[in-house]
């Protein structure tokens, strides 16, 4: 079987780890550990009643839930099967501009194959230090050292007589992998400077209000400006499927022409209405984070060998002294501990890994059998 391009393929670490897949450890994926909330599972078996009809095509229930928690317009949302399809459609609308679009590198590896899959012109942006190679990587370095978050937006640099103005650009914020947030006035000040701006914010919800810098109250004023949002990882249901859009009327209908009817089904449309109403959970959620990113920071900073990045949100990226793919594999086959590898990441190579925070207790497991694997892999070299 080879190796998975992304985090959470359980039936390749559990062949690799030879056991059953609900036996591994997983920090592949960055999904919350404290999910699904029980309103959640008690929405989606209240809706089994429902399941001899079609969904609402319109999905307006849902939309409402959605234009409700984000203070925008009904008609300015658009769910979808997951982040994934709503970013395909995104992607046709950047290739329309037929004109290059700079993306951050590294960057989310289903990027290249949305843009890629309608021949969309790409001009990649790297975060990484030009004098760092993505296989030598100084664990004594700081994060700022290595990494250039602060200018990576004063070297958007054009093609020569491409003027910015006629092309798209693709972005995540939070980052991921890096975990790093941009801030909304950054982020704001380019909205006038490109055709077409699509902001990912998979992740922002794991940041408190206080702390939030997502751009969706800026969709209003700016027609080139889309935003997408997923569901599955705050909320820990990833195999529900379930994202949404938030761009102006007239991009979403165009994208309603592209679709698939009904691409939400009954259970996904139900557990997305219970999601944004648990303003519990959510709470619950933000206070978990701030004390376990802390705990596991600190316990992955203090092993010889490893450099984490600092991060906003439920996961970290660590700079390692050794080959993460064999250090995966020897986590899997020891321990049963599942983390992700930076492969699929082109620019990153074997010198780092990823992992998602999970409860103290689950990280201190993790912690444990790196202290006890990474000095063993250094000798052997």
């Amino acid at each position: 079987m080879s190796r998975p391009v992304h985090g959470g393929n359980l039936t390749w670490a559990a062949e690799l780890a030879q056991c059953l897949p609900h036996e591994l450890l997983d920090f592949s994926a960055s999904i919350s550990p404290l999910g699904p909330p029980p309103s959640v599972r008690e929405a989606i078996r209240a809706a089994f009643s429902s399941v001899t009809a079609y969904p609402d095509p319109a999905y307006r229930a849902l939309r409402k839930a959605i234009a409700y928690h984000h203070y925008v317009p009904i008609d300015y949302i658009l769910p979808g099967n997951g982040a994934a399809e709503l970013l395909t459609y995104a992607a046709r609308d950047l290739a329309l501009l037929q004109r290059p679009t700079l993306r951050l590198i590294p960057g989310f590896s289903d990027y290249d194959r949305a843009l890629k899959s309608f021949d969309a012109q790409l001009l990649d942006v790297p975060l990484l230090k030009p004098s760092v190679s993505a296989n030598t990587v100084d664990t004594n370095a700081s994060s700022t050292d290595s990494w250039r978050f602060k200018s990576w937006d004063t070297g958007l640099a054009m093609p020569k007589g491409v003027p910015s103005d006629e092309c798209g650009l693709l972005l995540n914020n939070p980052h991921n992998p890096t975990g790093a947030v941009f801030s909304k006035e950054r982020l704001r000040s380019l909205l006038s400077k490109f055709a077409l701006v699509v902001i990912d914010e998979a992740f922002m919800d794991f940041l408190p209000p206080e702390q939030d810098q997502s751009l969706i109250d800026a969709v209003c004023d700016f027609p080139n400006l889309i935003i997408i949002r997923s569901l599955t990882k705050f909320y820990s249901m990833p195999g529900v499927r379930l994202g949404y859009a938030i761009a102006q009327p007239q991009t979403l209908g165009r994208w309603r022409q592209w679709r698939d009817p009904w691409s939400v089904n009954t259970f996904a449309a139900a557990a997305g209405i219970a999601a944004l109403e648990d303003s519990t959970f959510q709470r619950q959620t933000w206070d978990w984070l701030k004390a376990a990113g802390q705990q596991f920071y600190g316990g992955l900073t203090a092993l010889a060998g490893l450099t984490p990045l600092p991060s906003c949100v439920n996961f970290f990226l660590v700079a390692c002294d050794v080959s993460a793919t064999v250090l995966q594999e020897q986590l899997l086959k020891r321990h049963q501990i599942y983390i992700r590898d930076c492969i699929s990441f082109a620019e990153l190579g074997d010198r780092y890994f990823r992992v998602a925070i999970k409860t103290e207790a689950e990280n201190q497991k993790l912690l444990a059998a790196l202290a006890e694997v990474l000095p063993q892999l250094r000798q052997a070299r």
